[in-house]
């Protein structure tokens, strides 16, 4: 098989979708894998070594789409990349289909075969391809919030660690999934006093046996998050329900009752976002301020530690990167039912329900769609 690895586009994207060790990997196997030149250039990983690996290298996108039968990407495909592909070809990276309606249609319109990693899933329920980058979010999104507290940034001037006779910043978590789990460890690690609120029991349980009473776990209503959030100095929103929109927990109104200079990290945002207001940033311009309020919304904050993040992904695509171009699409989704849940597009139908639930448009059993292809 041929197997394309353009370069990322979205702004301040310096990932890649596979890294050399991947690449040798591949080749090892018998199939060829074309690279756009400068692909992992920003984080180290040169032609030359590519090259070293066995890859090819194309002078442009447009090339590497042309020729490749299966793109593996991380990012989205922005619209100018959904033109170029095609319906015989299999696209395998991070879609967030649920509040995008014009990437969807996009690439129902090409045909292609779109593989999710964010709704491919595992033997314990947990969500494989998504949990490596959730971890970085979750490190990433106290970083970025003790940042965006100073008050240059338009937050309250709060030190989340405090001082010897200085009470430290507080943070709300909401959501206590890998992302939550991962803001936390770095929060308490900070000296922050921290809340984590979730709707799982068990997952509450699970947080207060790792952290003891370092933390404070608080089942999710209404009056629950409600009591949180007007303490809080940091919130982080870390909900994620897989593969449709993110409910939102804070509402516009409600931003009258916290504090000015309060901020906002929705690590949701790639989902639509856990708060009414949040609409989606960028690195080179990541935050704005509504109601004294400050909001961050990366919609791709790993991409700022690219080459941790480059190497965490690979590490969890690479075997399903593999069965596809062993296999081909079609066997390994079928040998697979992990794997098929990362389905989410399939020759013009859509075939993962939360994304047309959230979108209103017809869905199509993944398993009938493949079974019906030639």
């Amino acid at each position: 098989m041929l197997i394309g690895v353009p370069k990322e586009i979205k702004n301040h994207e310096y990932r890649v979708g596979l890294t050399p060790s991947s690449v040798r990997e591949l080749v090892a196997r018998g199939h060829r894998v074309i690279v756009e030149k400068n692909a992992g250039g920003a984080i180290g990983l040169t032609d030359d070594t590519y090259l070293a690996a066995g890859a090819e290298l194309a002078e442009s996108a447009a090339a590497v789409f042309a020729q490749a039968e299966l793109i593996v990407k991380v990012k989205e495909p922005q619209p100018d990349e959904c033109k170029l592909l095609r319906a015989d070809q299999v696209l395998f990276t991070y879609l967030h289909l649920a509040p995008d309606r014009r990437q969807t249609k996009l690439l129902l319109d090409s045909g292609v075969t779109a593989i999710a990693y964010e709704t491919i899933t595992d033997n314990h329920g947990g969500l494989p391809l998504l949990a490596p980058m959730s971890e970085v979010a979750g490190r990433m999104a106290i970083q970025a919030g003790a940042a965006c507290l100073e008050k240059s940034k338009g937050g309250a001037g709060v030190l989340l660690g405090g001082v010897p006779g200085v009470a430290p910043g507080k943070v709300t978590i909401l959501g206590g999934g890998v992302v939550g789990y991962n803001a936390a460890l770095v929060a308490v690690g900070v000296g922050a006093e921290v809340t984590v609120i979730d709707r799982s029991l068990d997952r509450l349980r699970w947080l207060d046996q790792q952290f003891g009473n370092r933390i404070r776990t608080l089942y999710a209503t209404a009056d629950t998050i409600e009591a949180s959030i007007v303490e809080a100095d940091l919130i982080v929103g870390a909900v994620l329900i897989p593969g449709a929109a993110a409910p939102h927990l804070i509402r516009r109104e409600q931003l009258k009752h916290l504090r000015p200079g309060t901020v906002l990290v929705d690590v949701s945002i790639d989902q639509g976002g856990c708060f009414e207001t949040s609409r989606p940033t960028t690195h080179a311009d990541p935050i704005y301020i509504v109601d004294d309020i400050v909001h961050y919304c990366v919609a791709n904050m790993p991409g700022a530690v690219a080459r941790t993040s480059t190497f965490a992904l690979n590490n969890a695509t690479l075997p399903f990167t593999l069965a596809l171009a062993d296999k081909g699409y079609q066997r390994a989704l079928l040998d697979d039912p992990h794997l098929l849940n990362g389905l989410n597009i399939h020759r013009g139908q859509l075939t993962c329900f939360p994304v047309a639930d959230a979108l209103g448009l017809p869905w199509s059993d993944p398993l009938g769609s493949l079974q019906a292809s030639p």
